[in-house]
């Protein structure tokens, strides 16, 4: 382990000493992915320093223990840096981890209401007003692409976009079934029905990283929906692009401009393919292991909100906190830490196994 780290903290020092190069400053593409790969490492670098340290402090102090005059003074260090290193040690091995190269991606979330009927769709919404907040709050930028409502204001289906550094790595854990137990505004005798909305959560990525073939497209166009007056949409702006070889369908209407409306179609379409493609990789990868977590697929039901107890439980792990009010408002941040430090630790367990096999 000490000579990795040592490895570690010579590329951290490169990289420091690349950035100060002519001809790294003056190319901003380089001088982009030399400081993006700086910023990574120096967390790991930095651990990786103070752990040397502390072993270096270990091995003088043990030389000098059976000196007569230093030994007791040798002694306390020895012991003192003896116990520092395990949780150093421990610390280094949760950084090591390798990331999920999505993580500082913007990402795609698409809402569906599922079994419940209206009810569905008006936790749908709830599901939506949530993580706008939860993005807000972060002051994140969030676009809407396409949205079916109904009548009584619940939401049938919503594909919209949230902008921001770090914005996968949080959402990435709501993907799945999520399932709502309350009494209806629409029931009259009081009784508490469950109902489920469906999450997908799509890292986004650009036409450059993905290669999508224009004659494998079908792309009409269509009037936008409006709710009448001023914003009815007399021209056929809005757009549906259908990829042929796997009959993905994505439509957008949000925007008034048809060229808008295909741009953001595209960017769903190739966040939908790569997520497709990433998941056929992962389980070809880990077919025999699950994450603690879960597999974060759309038929799973990850957590229930019973509004009567004033609960919200994540099935995932096990948590179950009592205060859904503030959850709703887009109190995230306890059950998003919950479900990461969960997933680095089935991680760190599955990397420990794979070590020893």
């Amino acid at each position: 382990m000490p000579e990795k780290l040592r490895e570690i903290v010579a590329r951290f020092e490169e990289l420091n000493r690349r950035l100060e190069l002519p001809e790294v400053y003056s190319d901003a593409a380089e001088y982009t992915r030399t400081a993006r790969e700086l910023k990574e490492l120096t967390p790991v670098a930095e651990s990786a320093r103070e752990y040397l340290a502390c072993l270096a402090s270990q091995e003088e102090a043990e030389a000098l223990l059976s000196d007569p005059e230093l030994g007791a003074l040798a002694r306390d260090e020895y012991d003192a840096a003896r116990r520092r290193l395990p949780e150093l040690e421990e610390r280094l091995r949760e950084l090591l981890i390798p990331r999920d190269p999505d993580d500082d991606r913007n990402v795609i979330i698409e809402i569906r209401a599922g079994v419940g009927g209206e009810e569905s769709a008006l936790f749908a919404h709830s599901l939506y007003r949530m993580y706008t907040m939860y993005a807000e709050a972060r002051r994140w930028k969030v676009a809407v692409a396409n949205v079916n409502t109904t009548e009584l204001g619940g939401i049938k289906e919503i594909s919209f976009s949230v902008e921001g550094a770090g914005a996968y790595s949080r959402f990435k854990f709501e993907s799945g079934v999520h399932r709502v137990q309350r009494v209806p505004e629409t029931e009259a005798g009081g009784r508490i029905h469950t109902s489920t909305a469906t999450v997908a959560v799509l890292p986004e990525v650009t036409d450059v990283e993905i290669n999508i073939d224009p004659s494998d497209l079908q792309i009409d166009t269509y009037r936008s929906s409006g709710a009448g007056g001023q914003h009815v949409n007399k021209t056929e702006s809005a757009i549906r692009i259908t990829h042929l070889p796997t009959g993905t369908v994505v439509e957008c209407q949000d925007e008034r401009s048809q060229y808008k409306n295909k741009d953001r179609a595209m960017k769903i379409l190739a966040s939908r393919l790569y997520e497709a493609e990433r998941a056929r990789q992962m389980s070809e990868r880990s077919a025999e292991r699950r994450s603690q977590v879960g597999t974060g697929m759309r038929n799973e039901r990850i957590r229930t909100y019973n509004f009567p107890q004033g609960r919200v439980t994540d099935h995932r792990i096990g948590l179950t906190l009592y205060k859904i009010e503030r959850i709703m408002d887009g109190e995230l941040d306890e059950l998003i830490d919950a479900l990461a430090a969960a997933a680095r630790a089935g991680e760190l367990g599955a990397a420990e196994g794979g070590d020893e096999d």
